[in-house]
């Protein structure tokens, strides 16, 4: 129900003609009912939504949290609505560890403690925004909304989508009917859940999709507690795989696995003999799938099978792909709760 009106009330906005042609401010101002004072804090940390091209065509994220915001700002004029901008850093989201989603978290954490925040927009590279929104997702115990934009083409792209985002990431950050309902991604006037969200397209601006039902259920919010120190390896499988890789992520120090499995969760016989070795030795092994679409489900018996791999104590990820399991499995292991809680 709030996902859908949230995202009846972006496809509205979508069908706005320019100011020049309105025929009316009130009839047409997506922001007319945002009548109670409040402030909106935009936390910036770069990708493509702060890059410009270089002279040899390259992105290079140069474009401050203030101009950013700057760019569509008088389009709040009339409301109630006032800016904070915090810029926390300009990375290309691919580059983010841990740490960086630490820091994500606590500048989240403390402009909440501001009871005049009414939401928190986060601007944030595509690549990684997946996994940064469950994580702020899982520790967020405010019903303020967090809402996560970016863009697939740069702040000087002739047709560049970031200032579209940012403004409708604005419009349901401040949004009443937001909150209480997690983390969420705003992004080609969609409106999604952080749970189970995925990006699904390399350049569409419609970049991201979801695996989850229409409203995902969530876990109790998590004291906020640092990742830095943990460390999760994502092992892809594929036909023959020997599952050598998963003693070299072992060796290298993981404290758990999140494997890519094929189909339904299933890896082949030498691969599943490697994961059972590790689950005999205390290792939480989450499994989840290459597959696009649907969940994992351990019906296949055999060494590699899911079903054999659940018996000794696999998880199955159900509709999060690895990237958002990796996510959950290092904060299942940094707060000492089960991994199958959080999923």
């Amino acid at each position: 129900m709030y996902f859908s009106a949230l995202f009846r009330q972006l496809a509205h906005i979508a069908t706005l003609k320019p100011m020049s042609e309105q025929p009316s401010k009130q009839s047409q101002d997506p922001t007319a009912h945002l009548n109670t004072p409040g402030k909106v804090a935009v936390i910036t940390t770069g990708g493509t939504i702060a890059c410009t091209s270089d002279a040899n065509g390259h992105l290079i994220p140069t474009v401050s949290g203030a101009e950013l915001v700057s760019a569509i700002s008088s389009r709040f004029d009339g409301s109630a609505i006032s800016f904070e901008v915090h810029e926390l850093n300009r990375l290309d989201s691919s580059s983010l560890t841990f740490a960086d989603i630490d820091e994500i978290n606590t500048a989240v954490h403390k402009v909440l403690a501001d009871p005049e925040v009414v939401g928190v927009v986060i601007t944030h590279g595509t690549d990684s925004m997946e996994e940064s929104a469950i994580a702020i997702d899982t520790f967020l115990n405010d019903p303020r909304p967090v809402v996560f934009t970016g863009a697939q083409k740069p702040f000087d792209h002739p047709e560049t989508d970031g200032p579209a985002n940012l403004f409708e990431a604005c419009l349901i950050a401040s949004d009443p009917s937001a909150r209480g309902i997690g983390a969420l991604i705003v992004f080609g006037h969609a409106v999604l859940p952080a749970r189970g969200a995925t990006k699904w397209h390399t350049s569409d601006e419609l970049a991201f999709g979801s695996n989850a039902p229409e409203e995902p259920e969530r876990p109790t919010p998590l004291p906020l507690t640092a990742l830095a120190k943990v460390q999760v390896e994502i092992i892809p499988a594929y036909p023959g795989a020997s599952g050598s890789m998963v003693q070299a992520a072992l060796d290298a120090g993981a404290q758990g696995l999140v494997v890519e499995a094929m189909g339904s969760g299933n890896v082949g016989s030498k691969f599943g003999d490697a994961l059972g070795a590790a689950l005999d030795a205390g290792i939480p092994v989450i499994m989840s799938t290459r597959v696009p679409r649907g969940e994992v489900s351990g019906v296949y018996g055999g060494a590699g099978g899911g079903a054999t791999l659940a018996a000794k104590g696999a998880v199955g990820s159900r509709y999060f792909r690895a990237g958002q399991a990796r996510i959950l499995l290092a904060i299942a292991i940094a707060t000492g709760r089960h991994p199958a809680t959080l999923i």
